[in-house]
């Protein structure tokens, strides 16, 4: 599944969970994306990375976005 597939499903995350998490979408081609790739390990595109709000990472998927693995992410303590 190629980013631009992968849009409308992010898309529908960010409406449904708009007011628990932000969407941060990161251009890997360019300087600043090429850097937080390498913090981050983003070695496909597209990579989905969960945080919590202290920074821990809940949630990685490379390719297809699940929706319901993003529900128990946020669910869980």
């Amino acid at each position: 599944m190629g980013c631009m597939a992968a849009k409308p499903i992010v898309d529908g995350i960010e409406r449904e969970h708009g007011e628990r998490l932000r969407v941060i979408r990161v251009n890997v081609q360019d300087t600043a994306g090429q850097a937080l790739a390498g913090q981050y390990r983003f070695e496909f595109t597209p990579t989905f990375v969960l945080f919590d709000a202290g920074g821990r990472e809940l949630l990685r998927t490379v390719g297809a976005v699940d929706p319901a693995a993003v529900r128990r992410a946020l669910a869980s303590p």
